[in-house]
Protein backbone atom coordinates (compact mmCIF):
# COMPACT_ATOMS: atom_id res chain seq x y z
CA UNK A 1 0.00 0.00 0.00
CA UNK A 2 1.23 3.50 -0.85
CA UNK A 3 0.50 4.81 2.64
CA UNK A 4 3.12 2.55 4.14
CA UNK A 5 6.41 4.33 4.83
CA UNK A 6 8.04 2.36 7.69
CA UNK A 7 11.47 3.42 8.87
CA UNK A 8 11.93 6.06 6.18
CA UNK A 9 8.78 7.84 7.28
CA UNK A 10 9.76 7.79 10.93
CA UNK A 11 13.20 9.11 10.18
CA UNK A 12 11.71 11.92 8.10
CA UNK A 13 9.29 13.02 10.81
CA UNK A 14 11.75 12.63 13.64
CA UNK A 15 9.57 10.40 15.78
CA UNK A 16 11.40 9.42 18.97
CA UNK A 17 11.32 6.25 21.01
CA UNK A 18 9.49 6.39 24.30
CA UNK A 19 9.36 4.04 27.27
CA UNK A 20 11.34 0.81 27.16
CA UNK A 21 9.78 -2.28 25.62
CA UNK A 22 11.57 -5.44 26.61
CA UNK A 23 10.49 -7.61 23.72
CA UNK A 24 9.36 -7.68 20.14
CA UNK A 25 10.45 -8.05 16.54
CA UNK A 26 10.33 -4.32 16.43
CA UNK A 27 8.78 -2.14 13.76
CA UNK A 28 8.54 1.52 12.87
CA UNK A 29 5.47 2.79 11.08
CA UNK A 30 3.40 5.86 10.35
CA UNK A 31 0.32 6.74 12.42
CA UNK A 32 -2.90 5.92 10.61
CA UNK A 33 -5.26 7.60 13.06
CA UNK A 34 -7.66 6.22 15.69
CA UNK A 35 -10.61 6.27 13.25
CA UNK A 36 -9.20 3.13 11.63
CA UNK A 37 -9.05 1.10 14.84
CA UNK A 38 -11.64 -0.74 16.87
CA UNK A 39 -10.00 -0.91 20.29
CA UNK A 40 -9.34 2.30 22.17
CA UNK A 41 -5.72 3.43 22.54
CA UNK A 42 -3.86 1.79 25.42
CA UNK A 43 -1.47 3.58 27.72
CA UNK A 44 1.54 2.73 25.61
CA UNK A 45 4.61 4.47 24.26
CA UNK A 46 7.12 3.34 21.72
CA UNK A 47 9.96 1.38 23.21
CA UNK A 48 13.49 0.49 22.30
CA UNK A 49 13.69 -1.20 19.91
CA UNK A 50 10.86 0.80 18.36
CA UNK A 51 7.90 -1.35 17.35
CA UNK A 52 4.45 -0.60 15.88
CA UNK A 53 1.70 0.26 18.33
CA UNK A 54 -2.01 1.12 18.27
CA UNK A 55 -2.95 2.96 15.07
CA UNK A 56 0.22 2.14 13.11
CA UNK A 57 0.20 0.30 9.81
CA UNK A 58 1.52 -3.25 9.76
CA UNK A 59 4.73 -3.59 7.72
CA UNK A 60 4.16 -4.92 4.23
CA UNK A 61 6.23 -7.96 3.22
CA UNK A 62 5.78 -11.31 1.50
CA UNK A 63 7.27 -14.53 2.89
CA UNK A 64 6.86 -18.19 1.89
CA UNK A 65 4.68 -20.56 3.86
CA UNK A 66 6.67 -23.77 3.23
CA UNK A 67 3.94 -26.08 4.46
CA UNK A 68 1.21 -24.63 2.25
CA UNK A 69 3.67 -24.08 -0.59
CA UNK A 70 2.57 -20.50 -1.22
CA UNK A 71 3.70 -16.93 -0.70
CA UNK A 72 1.95 -15.04 2.10
CA UNK A 73 1.74 -11.25 2.17
CA UNK A 74 0.80 -9.20 5.21
CA UNK A 75 -1.51 -7.19 2.94
CA UNK A 76 -3.47 -10.06 1.39
CA UNK A 77 -5.82 -10.29 4.37
CA UNK A 78 -6.97 -6.67 4.23
CA UNK A 79 -10.72 -6.41 4.03
CA UNK A 80 -11.18 -10.06 4.98
CA UNK A 81 -9.23 -11.15 8.05
CA UNK A 82 -7.70 -9.76 11.20
CA UNK A 83 -4.53 -11.51 12.31
CA UNK A 84 -2.03 -12.13 15.06
CA UNK A 85 1.67 -11.97 14.16
CA UNK A 86 4.75 -12.93 16.13
CA UNK A 87 8.30 -14.18 15.53
CA UNK A 88 9.86 -17.33 16.95
CA UNK A 89 12.12 -20.31 16.29
CA UNK A 90 11.47 -23.96 17.04
CA UNK A 91 14.78 -24.57 18.83
CA UNK A 92 14.02 -21.95 21.48
CA UNK A 93 15.56 -23.40 24.64
CA UNK A 94 13.85 -21.46 27.41
CA UNK A 95 10.12 -21.47 26.71
CA UNK A 96 9.73 -17.96 25.32
CA UNK A 97 8.76 -19.01 21.80
CA UNK A 98 6.44 -21.83 22.92
CA UNK A 99 4.65 -19.26 25.08
CA UNK A 100 4.15 -17.04 22.05
CA UNK A 101 2.82 -19.90 19.94
CA UNK A 102 0.51 -20.93 22.79
CA UNK A 103 -1.19 -17.53 22.70
CA UNK A 104 -1.77 -17.65 18.97
CA UNK A 105 -2.92 -21.26 19.17
CA UNK A 106 -5.43 -20.44 21.91
CA UNK A 107 -6.84 -17.64 19.78
CA UNK A 108 -7.12 -20.09 16.89
CA UNK A 109 -9.05 -22.52 19.11
CA UNK A 110 -11.49 -19.84 20.22
CA UNK A 111 -11.98 -18.66 16.64
CA UNK A 112 -12.95 -22.22 15.67
CA UNK A 113 -15.18 -22.72 18.68
CA UNK A 114 -17.05 -19.45 18.17
CA UNK A 115 -17.29 -19.60 14.40
CA UNK A 116 -15.06 -16.76 13.23
CA UNK A 117 -12.09 -18.80 12.04
CA UNK A 118 -12.63 -17.70 8.43
CA UNK A 119 -12.17 -14.08 9.48
CA UNK A 120 -8.93 -14.75 11.36
CA UNK A 121 -5.32 -15.54 10.47
CA UNK A 122 -2.22 -16.43 12.46
CA UNK A 123 1.21 -15.53 11.11
CA UNK A 124 4.17 -16.69 13.23
CA UNK A 125 7.45 -15.95 11.43
CA UNK A 126 10.62 -17.93 12.10
CA UNK A 127 13.93 -16.11 12.06
CA UNK A 128 15.77 -19.45 11.88
CA UNK A 129 14.99 -20.77 8.38
CA UNK A 130 18.16 -22.87 8.32
CA UNK A 131 16.72 -25.27 10.90
CA UNK A 132 12.99 -24.57 10.61
CA UNK A 133 12.21 -26.55 7.48
CA UNK A 134 8.69 -27.44 6.37
CA UNK A 135 8.97 -30.85 8.07
CA UNK A 136 10.24 -29.32 11.29
CA UNK A 137 7.47 -26.72 11.32
CA UNK A 138 4.83 -29.36 10.63
CA UNK A 139 6.08 -31.46 13.53
CA UNK A 140 6.24 -28.39 15.75
CA UNK A 141 2.62 -27.59 14.91
CA UNK A 142 1.60 -31.04 16.11
CA UNK A 143 3.59 -30.63 19.31
CA UNK A 144 1.98 -27.27 20.04
CA UNK A 145 -1.59 -28.22 19.16
CA UNK A 146 -1.82 -25.97 16.11
CA UNK A 147 -4.56 -26.85 13.60
CA UNK A 148 -2.93 -26.55 10.19
CA UNK A 149 -6.06 -27.92 8.52
CA UNK A 150 -8.07 -24.87 9.60
CA UNK A 151 -6.56 -22.93 6.72
CA UNK A 152 -5.85 -19.83 8.79
CA UNK A 153 -2.44 -20.65 10.24
CA UNK A 154 0.69 -19.85 8.22
CA UNK A 155 4.20 -20.49 9.41
CA UNK A 156 6.22 -17.83 7.61
CA UNK A 157 9.78 -18.76 6.70
CA UNK A 158 12.23 -16.44 4.91
CA UNK A 159 14.25 -18.04 2.11
CA UNK A 160 17.49 -17.76 4.09
CA UNK A 161 18.92 -16.54 7.36
CA UNK A 162 20.25 -13.48 5.53
CA UNK A 163 16.82 -12.78 4.06
CA UNK A 164 15.30 -13.02 7.52
CA UNK A 165 17.88 -10.63 8.97
CA UNK A 166 17.16 -8.14 6.18
CA UNK A 167 13.39 -8.48 6.58
CA UNK A 168 13.47 -7.84 10.30
CA UNK A 169 15.93 -4.97 9.99
CA UNK A 170 14.27 -3.14 7.10
CA UNK A 171 10.67 -3.66 8.18
CA UNK A 172 10.95 -3.59 11.95
CA UNK A 173 14.29 -1.97 12.75
CA UNK A 174 15.29 -5.09 14.64
CA UNK A 175 18.73 -6.66 14.54
CA UNK A 176 18.60 -10.47 14.51
CA UNK A 177 21.88 -12.12 15.44
CA UNK A 178 22.93 -15.64 16.29
CA UNK A 179 24.60 -16.29 19.63
CA UNK A 180 26.67 -19.25 20.76
CA UNK A 181 24.41 -22.04 21.98
CA UNK A 182 27.05 -23.97 23.90
CA UNK A 183 25.33 -23.21 27.20
CA UNK A 184 22.41 -25.32 26.00
CA UNK A 185 22.54 -29.05 25.42
CA UNK A 186 22.68 -30.06 21.75
CA UNK A 187 22.16 -26.50 20.52
CA UNK A 188 24.77 -25.08 18.15
CA UNK A 189 23.40 -21.55 18.18
CA UNK A 190 20.55 -19.59 19.71
CA UNK A 191 18.91 -16.18 19.30
CA UNK A 192 17.89 -13.35 21.63
CA UNK A 193 14.19 -13.62 22.43
CA UNK A 194 11.87 -10.95 21.09
CA UNK A 195 8.43 -11.67 22.51
CA UNK A 196 6.33 -9.22 20.53
CA UNK A 197 2.82 -10.14 19.42
CA UNK A 198 0.89 -7.82 17.11
CA UNK A 199 -2.88 -7.78 16.67
CA UNK A 200 -3.78 -6.34 13.26
CA UNK A 201 -7.31 -5.49 12.12
CA UNK A 202 -8.90 -6.08 8.72
CA UNK A 203 -7.66 -2.71 7.50
CA UNK A 204 -4.06 -3.67 8.13
CA UNK A 205 -3.80 -1.42 11.18
CA UNK A 206 -2.24 -2.49 14.47
CA UNK A 207 -4.83 -2.61 17.24
CA UNK A 208 -2.56 -3.88 19.97
CA UNK A 209 1.14 -4.53 20.46
CA UNK A 210 2.05 -6.91 23.26
CA UNK A 211 5.81 -6.38 23.69
CA UNK A 212 5.94 -8.81 26.59
CA UNK A 213 3.90 -11.43 24.80
CA UNK A 214 5.00 -14.51 26.79
CA UNK A 215 3.97 -12.77 30.02
CA UNK A 216 0.71 -11.29 28.70
CA UNK A 217 -2.44 -13.00 29.93
CA UNK A 218 -3.66 -15.44 27.31
CA UNK A 219 -7.32 -14.55 27.71
CA UNK A 220 -6.55 -10.84 27.40
CA UNK A 221 -5.07 -11.45 23.95
CA UNK A 222 -7.94 -13.76 22.99
CA UNK A 223 -10.55 -11.25 24.14
CA UNK A 224 -8.89 -8.40 22.25
CA UNK A 225 -8.66 -10.57 19.15
CA UNK A 226 -12.31 -11.63 19.40
CA UNK A 227 -13.45 -8.00 19.66
CA UNK A 228 -11.40 -6.95 16.65
CA UNK A 229 -12.37 -9.87 14.43
CA UNK A 230 -16.08 -9.77 15.18
CA UNK A 231 -16.56 -5.98 15.22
Amino acid sequence: MERRHFLRSLAATGTAAGATATAGCAGVLGDSGDDETILGPPEQNRGEPVHPIHGDEMPEFTVPDPIAGEEISTTQFEGERAFLWTSFYTNCPDGVCPALILRLRRAQEVAAEEGFGDEAAFLPLTFDPERDTADVLREYAGQRGVDLDAGNWHFLRPESYEAGVELMDENFGLKIEKTDGEQYENLEYAFPHYGLILLVNKRGIVERAYPRGPATDVERIVDDFRRVVTA
